[in-house]
């Protein structure tokens, strides 16, 4: 990881902690998971969006005016809402992706449930996904919710992540190591 990123992933990481106590103290858990999710889909959709919190030309009282019209346009709790202005005060928008991911991470794990990013040749049917978090139930211990993405050069198989342990099943990677045994023969 470069320099840049942990920084930027340490800063996130502590604004999550804080959002995190807070929301938990006073049981607002829930209305933070709904505005962690308008925030993702606002930064996935919107450039004018990710240009805001992304961009050195934006002055603080810009962004902090800017960030206080969103949160109400949004309707985010108040707690996200203050932290965001905060961030803007301080110039921090820019962690604002490392911020959704960790947070998620903190609320999923203070609840027992664990994501897996999921790659497969072709969209899972819902049988499948729920066979699939099913066995991974079984693994881990916890409730796991798929992340499904659909790469079309796996051929067939899946890439499925959960935290640090990678499943590979896909057949592009098993061309890729028949190749390279290939390789090493002759």
């Amino acid at each position: 990881m470069t320099e840049p990123a942990s920084i930027s992933t340490g800063i996130a990481q502590r604004y999550a902690t804080a959002i995190f106590e807070l929301a938990k103290e006073a049981k607002k858990v829930k209305a933070v998971e709904t505005d962690l999710t308008a925030l993702h889909d606002a930064m996935a959709t919107s450039d004018d969006f990710s240009a805001l919190i992304n961009s050195p030309i934006y002055t603080r009282d810009q962004q902090a005016a800017a960030i206080s019209a969103i949160s109400k346009k949004m309707k985010l709790s108040p707690i996200m809402a203050n932290t965001l202005s905060l961030m803007a005060q301080k110039r921090r928008l820019f962690v604002l992706p490392q911020l959704v991911s960790s947070l998620r991470d903190i609320i999923a794990e203070d609840k027992g449930e664990v994501t897996a990013d999921v790659v497969s040749a072709k969209a899972l049917t819902k049988t499948q996904a729920d066979k699939l978090a099913a066995s991974l139930k079984k693994t881990t211990g916890k409730t796991v919710t798929l992340n499904q993405t659909v790469d079309d050069s796996l051929i067939g198989g899946l890439i499925v992540k959960v935290g640090s342990k990678m499943i590979d099943t896909s057949i592009r990677s098993k061309l890729n190591s028949l190749q390279n045994v290939m390789k090493e023969v002759g």
